[in-house]
């Protein structure tokens, strides 16, 4: 086994310290690699306080992990030791299933194997997230990372950046549409970035009106602050996507008028409470409400290498774990431009 150090939560009650634990050996498919950066999630800490359902605990959070080839397998074929990597949200599927034949594991019909919070295929062994200092994944999980671009702003995007990217593409957001990104934070900023880049007239609908100078800086052509009725009701009836990327509890049936005839609002932020969507919302104008998680390892490997090619990259703050709570408190008060990165060099 290979001894590793991390930060877990031992239970939901707990913060995160330090916690030494142990890895698989590599085995003849896998890779491993040292965790360079991990970005921090909001969904990190929904999983560590069982906001959404129950953990497994001690559970090391962390699934924007970016690093360096320490060992590969003996049938390893697309890695070498030495090699930039890089692992998302999720390290296995059953491979076999209709999703996973269409590049689709994030929708694996057998459930994917998350990187933290999750049990691997064997359905006994918890896997152990990037918030530590190393980390093997079977090679069909593992992504190659550019060197054009700066290592820890790279991180977020393994899942902020897809999950934002995958909609925008499956849905063929582009020139000639109005999109709308609901939310400026770690997910926004990066939805701004590509439908910018795809093309797309955007503009950022959000609460604060502080954040106008950031997502101009960021490319959107469009500010509205949702506290301003008359700002609403310009805005009504004029967008063709809204992507919803807030997960705190906020009015859907606003946010639906926004839409023109056929319009679709995309969900990816994740409030814990359901939504309350009236009927007439959408009969009112043929309106579609959709949600959309992750991309598959083929999309999110084509996601990075448009990274390296347009040099889109995170806007991050980086941190040093010992920070991580501080970060947190940060994080659910949106005072953070836009993304902390742990450096964990500093475990």
């Amino acid at each position: 086994m290979i001894t590793t150090k991390g930060y877990a939560a031992q239970s939901a009650e707990t913060d995160l310290a330090p916690w030494n634990f142990e890895r698989r050996e590599v085995g003849p498919h896998d890779v491993q690699f040292e965790i360079l950066f991990c970005g921090v999630c909001h969904s990190d800490l929904h999983q560590i306080k069982n906001d959404w359902f129950p953990g497994i605990f001690p559970m090391v959070p962390g699934h924007e992990i970016v690093g360096r080839v320490v060992k590969v397998g003996d049938h390893v074929k697309n890695f070498k030791v030495g090699d930039l990597a890089g692992t998302g949200c999720m390290v296995d599927s059953c491979q076999v299933c209709e999703n996973c034949k269409q590049d689709l594991e994030q929708y694996c019909l057998e459930g994917n194997t998350q990187t933290y919070n999750s049990m691997e295929r064997d359905g006994s062994s918890p896997t152990y997230g990037g918030y530590s200092n190393t980390i093997v994944v079977r090679e069909e999980f593992v992504l190659h990372v550019s060197d054009k671009l700066d290592l820890a702003a790279v991180a977020p995007l393994l899942c902020a950046g897809i999950t934002t990217y995958s909609p925008l593409r499956h849905w063929k957001v582009g020139k000639g549409h109005k999109l709308a990104v609901l939310g400026l934070g770690g997910l926004g900023h990066m939805a701004v970035k590509f439908g910018v880049s795809f093309g797309a007239e955007v503009t950022v609908l959000s609460t604060s009106p502080a954040k106008e100078e950031d997502a101009k800086k960021l490319g959107a052509h469009h500010f509205v602050v949702t506290k301003d009725a008359e700002q609403i009701k310009a805005a009504t009836g004029t967008f063709d996507f809204i992507l919803d990327t807030v997960s705190a509890a906020h009015d859907f049936n606003m946010y639906l008028s926004l839409l023109k005839t056929n319009g679709t609002m995309i969900c990816v932020g994740a409030p814990s409470t359901p939504a309350e969507i009236s009927a007439f919302s959408l009969l009112g104008g043929r309106k579609s409400v959709a949600g959309s998680g992750i991309g598959g390892i083929k999309e999110t490997q084509e996601m990075l290498d448009y990274c390296a090619e347009n040099n889109i990259v995170s806007e991050i703050e980086l941190i040093d774990i010992k920070d991580v709570h501080a970060a947190y408190e940060r994080m659910e008060k949106g005072d953070v431009r836009y993304r902390f990165v742990i450096d964990m060099a500093t475990l």
